[in-house]
């Protein structure tokens, strides 16, 4: 099976798979399932590049019936190599789109020899001038088109490099991108242990070192500008709750909102999961203990969201000091201490904040800013420093 695209990267438009006719309802079931969008099924072929054709023929311009509009830039990987990232994506795609064609390249870690007809060795290649190459590739989609479209049916048959084809049929020559070690594959059985030790890492024992500070800027970036916004009020009840709602939405881009208790809300925020929001603000109104907030954290950790990137949760209290006697209150919300302890091993990062009510018109619309500007700083900075921590504003 080759697969166009991983589906969480959202600057791609289509997903295009290629799958075996025995596998096809189980591939379709997949889908629904997970609700996963932009993906289309091709039947594959008995080869690699009749595979790959095959989906490349569906973004043509002239297939009957395709809802599938030709790219400029299309990128091919393989489903057998599963923990690509998205940078190097982006790196093959942008080459691809200067060169015509682009693809990930590693160093050889065994030395290749040619042997002779009779089974002697004949030569050796010099490791050091040699390189391994790898998926994703990407090229200019007129080009790997067409290329396609001319090979040999023994090219069809037994060859395996598509930036071959490009330079064979097209005279393109593909631009090298050194790729990671993520880019391995999974072919042997030992191998399929091997990638369910890095997804167990990945579930449980993912370091926040390398999830939050050092993840791309531009990833912390793209996932800051979507978040949700769970209140365990009415939408039809006047309360401090939404006017927080409403700074948020001058502070931040996007904002998606979920109002009402996680019971009655829940299919909104289970599609607001899929969609892959990894920000949420659970606004305790109604109580002063972590019950809606430890909803959402099991919702999350049912979810699986976090294996890609950490997810942040703010769960924001009101203190009424007139109503609730302060110590009493400081009390119960220190448990967050504990509670983020718990999910930090999910790789959610929880913190907390505390905004004072009721007070004058003016100093409530300070507290209410003070804390949206400090909600939007914690998720556009993601930073683990606070996890655990109750800030006020």
């Amino acid at each position: 099976m080759c697969m166009y695209f991983p589906f969480r990267v959202c600057w791609i438009k289509d997903i295009v798979v290629s799958v075996t006719r025995e596998n096809m309802e189980a591939m379709k079931g997949i889908i629904q399932k997970y609700q996963h969008k932009r993906i289309s099924l091709v039947e594959a072929g008995v080869t690699r590049h009749r595979s790959i054709f095959n989906g490349l023929k569906a973004l043509a311009e002239d297939q009957p019936d395709s809802k599938l509009s030709k790219p400029e830039v299309v990128i091919i990987h393989d489903a057998v190599r599963p923990f690509v990232e998205e940078d190097i994506l982006l790196k093959v795609a942008t080459a691809a789109k200067e060169h015509g064609a682009a693809g990930a390249i590693r160093p050889l870690v065994s030395t290749v020899i040619s042997p002779s007809a009779d089974g002697c060795l004949d030569h050796s290649l010099e490791r050091a001038r040699h390189r391994a190459s790898e998926m994703p590739q990407a090229f200019l989609y007129d080009v790997i088109y067409a290329a396609y479209q001319q090979c040999s049916d023994y090219d069809l048959e037994f060859g395996t490099e598509c930036l071959q084809l490009a330079l064979k049929y097209c005279h393109v020559k593909a631009k090298l991108v050194e790729g990671s070690p993520d880019l391995w594959k999974v072919t042997y059985k030992r191998d399929l242990y091997a990638a369910e030790s890095i997804i167990k890492g990945m579930f449980g024992l993912v370091t926040l070192s390398s999830c939050v500070s050092e993840m791309p800027q531009l990833h912390r970036e793209r996932i800051s500008q979507h978040i949700c916004i769970v209140m365990d009020t009415k939408e039809d009840e006047e309360h401090v709750g939404h006017h927080l709602e409403e700074m948020l939405k001058n502070e931040l881009n996007n904002v998606k909102v979920t109002s009402g208790p996680l019971g009655q809300a829940g299919r909104d925020l289970q599609q607001i999961i899929l969609e892959q929001c990894y920000s949420f603000v659970c606004v305790n109104v109604m109580t002063s203990a972590f019950e809606e907030t430890q909803k959402l954290l099991n919702m999350l950790k049912e979810s699986h969201l976090s294996v890609l990137y950490p997810v942040v949760v703010i769960s924001v209290h009101f203190l009424d000091y007139k109503s609730v006697h302060f110590d009493h209150k400081m009390e119960n919300l220190m448990q967050i201490r504990e509670l983020a302890k718990e999910v930090k091993e999910r790789n959610i990062l929880l913190c907390g904040l505390l905004i004072y009510y009721p007070q004058d018109e003016q100093k409530l619309q300070d507290s209410l800013r003070q804390g949206a500007t400090i909600i939007a700083t914690l998720i556009k900075e993601r930073n683990s420093a606070f996890i655990g921590q109750l800030l006020v504003a």
